[in-house]
């Protein structure tokens, strides 16, 4: 077991607060924006790649994104990969660049999607919470090895519990304003 390192606990857990907030930026508002085509990936000179590699995407009208494809022979490829990502955006091919409108969210639809930003929540939650664990181990593992004394094992441990409840707050403020920016359109 690996010794304490409260450093390595709180950048751990600040790594699931910006994966939270990636996963987040994700869920389509109703608004336009570019990280929505993030998970596309296209198939294109014989491998898949993301989106980002293969065309610029913008957002010039704020219900509105654009892709401009680098590379003519790649448009109709790019235009498959986007419809059929699970998006529910319907492409508009102009030659060199596709143009998606965004449609209006049901208010169905934002519900599910406000559902899903807690789901992402709780595994980012539970992604913290294993960190804790760890820490926890291997301040008992330090104790056990009598390389740390029970008083410093017991600070260690109030320590990682309000890094903890200090992570956990800012997962919370994450969603809660992802949810109020879906549920308020």
């Amino acid at each position: 077991m690996a010794k304490f390192d409260k450093d390595d606990l709180e950048r751990r857990m600040k790594g699931a607060v910006e994966a939270l907030k990636h996963d987040l930026s994700g869920l389509r508002t109703g608004r336009a924006n570019t990280t929505l085509l993030d998970p596309v990936t296209v198939e294109v000179y014989g491998a898949q790649m993301p989106l980002n590699q293969v065309a610029t995407v913008s957002a010039p009208e704020p219900r509105m994104l654009s892709v401009q494809v680098w590379d003519k022979s790649n448009v109709g490829p790019v235009e498959k990969a986007i419809r059929s990502a699970g998006l529910g955006l319907n492409p508009i091919n102009d030659g060199n660049t596709i143009r998606l409108p965004i449609p209006d969210l049901t208010q169905e639809r934002r519900k599910e999607l406000a559902k899903l930003a807690g789901q992402y929540a709780e595994k980012a939650k539970v992604a913290i919470r294993n960190v804790r664990r760890d820490g926890n181990e291997a301040l008992k593992a330090d104790e056990a090895k009598k390389e740390i004394s029970e008083d410093d094992k017991k600070r260690g441990e109030d320590e990682v519990q309000k890094l903890t409840d200090e992570m956990i707050k800012a997962v919370d403020e994450e969603f809660a304003r992802k949810e109020k920016d879906i549920l308020s359109q």
